[in-house]
């Protein structure tokens, strides 16, 4: 942090006296650290017209139903079956639910993992955001997805993080995800919900009180300028690098990748609007965020997080499912069409997925309570092979037949399209070698072979 003082009288800003400038707490340097005048001041890494490998990943608090959006059991009792019926895809032999018919349109552009298996029975977004569920990762310190690719792969650019974090602060708050653990809080992601995307946005500061911190700044200069010639040389190189600062700081492409209200109409209009309102204790349905997330790595970010609804349908689980997964059914397929369409699938890649999915069995209040076992994920982009149902559950959704995936594997395949081996070690804060996955973990053959 750093603070300037002036002097005594006021300025148009409405400092006095003690004036004030604090350029801090915008944890927009390298990998996440305080940003330095020499990182604002380097080039950038990313060429024009070219995008970096970067990950999308959607996290559904709470553990959506998969017998009731990609694993119909239209053959299974009443009990099981449920009240929803398939509609094709544009994937021929390929059937999901009657309530996706946007997803129905786009499946060649994404491939669904019906038979995912070992996650726990718990309401946390750390198996899927670390790799290992909550209590352990909590004990051992073991860090966010997105904070492992900051520290191996760093920043693009000067003033894009490598890691944003959209999630909003839920009520429950396993839901919530991690930090960076050993690595250290230099690794730490940009987080939506606080000061972090507040400051880089400079949401208190408009640009004439922008202007005026600047004078005062340079009065400051001046000062130190009058009081030590033998230091006028350096301190001229300062203010020439603090000019470039507010250049960066007020003309940001991160801020404006930030502002949908600058994206095209007909764009914002696919993506559909929702809510910033959340959803029980977990997350809301407001996919502005999703089209935000497109934004920032256009921007140069090379992992988003987003989370999106809330799945926890232990009542009502046909009447929450007809309100809420058309929303979700707009949403996901626009991302994943917007991403086609501007040409980013070979270089990101999406990933849509939860703690764990929903019982076989209805219970008496018309919900499907937890379900560890088996669940699926949706993944699109990353240069994958699409257009896929990989795995199956057997007659009533409870157990995986055929090709399990563990969790972990999924991780593995987004660190493989990032350019990171899951079996390589990342250093912690005392550069001692530490395992990014277990060794079991390993990118999924049908999607990357």
């Amino acid at each position: 942090m750093l603070t300037l003082l002036g002097d005594k009288h006021n300025y148009c800003d409405g400092v006095s006296r003690r004036s004030f400038l604090k350029i801090g707490s915008l944890s927009v340097g390298a990998a996440g650290l305080p940003v330095t005048l020499p990182q604002l001041m380097a080039k950038d890494a990313t060429a024009p017209g070219k995008i970096q490998k970067s990950v999308i990943v959607v996290y559904m608090s709470g553990g959506q139903s998969h017998q009731d959006t990609f694993d119909l059991k239209m053959q299974a009792p009443k009990e099981i079956r449920g009240e929803f019926t398939p509609i094709p895809t544009n994937v021929p032999g390929t059937q999901i639910c009657e309530l996706l018919p946007k997803m129905a349109q786009v499946m060649d552009k994404c491939s669904v993992i019906r038979s995912v298996v070992g996650q726990r029975d718990e309401h946390t977004s750390w198996q899927n955001l670390t790799g290992y569920p909550m209590n352990q990762a909590k004990r051992e310190g073991r860090p966010n997805f997105g904070s492992v690719v900051s520290r191996l792969k760093g920043q693009t650019n000067p003033v894009s993080p490598a890691f944003i974090d959209l999630f909003p602060t839920m009520k429950h708050r396993p839901y919530n995800s991690g930090d960076a653990g050993y690595l250290g809080p230099g690794f730490n992601q940009i987080r939506a919900d606080g000061e972090d995307l507040a400051s880089m946005k400079l949401r208190y500061i408009d640009q004439t009180r922008f202007g005026s911190r600047q004078a005062l700044l340079r009065q400051f200069d001046q000062l130190r300028r009058s009081v030590d010639d033998k230091i006028t040389k350096n301190v001229s190189e300062v203010d020439e690098n603090y000019a470039r600062a507010f250049d960066v700081l007020t003309s940001s492409k991160l801020v404006d990748a930030l502002d949908v209200t600058k994206e095209d109409s007909a764009v914002r209009e696919r993506y559909g609007k929702g809510s910033s309102k959340h959803l029980g204790d977990g997350a809301p349905m407001w996919n502005d965020q999703l089209l935000i997330a497109r934004r920032l790595v256009e921007a140069g970010v090379r992992v988003v997080t987003v989370a999106y609804g809330f799945w926890d349908t232990h009542g009502n689980n046909f009447g929450h499912m007809k309100n809420h997964l058309p929303l979700w059914d707009t949403g996901i397929s626009a991302l994943i069409e917007d991403i086609h369409n501007r040409g980013l699938d070979k270089d990101v890649t999406v990933c849509v997925w939860d703690e764990f999915g929903r019982t076989p069995k209805i219970n008496k209040n018309a919900g499907r309570d937890h379900w560890a076992p088996v669940n699926y994920a949706l993944l699109s982009g990353g240069g994958m092979n699409m257009g896929q149902m990989i795995g199956t559950t057997e007659k009533n959704g409870g157990y995986a037949a055929t090709r399990p995936v563990h969790y972990r594997d999924i991780l593995s395949t987004l660190y493989h399209n990032l350019g990171i081996n899951s079996h390589d070690l990342v250093r912690d804060q005392g550069e001692r070698p530490m395992p990014i996955l277990p060794s079991h973990a390993a990118p999924i053959r049908e999607l990357i072979g």
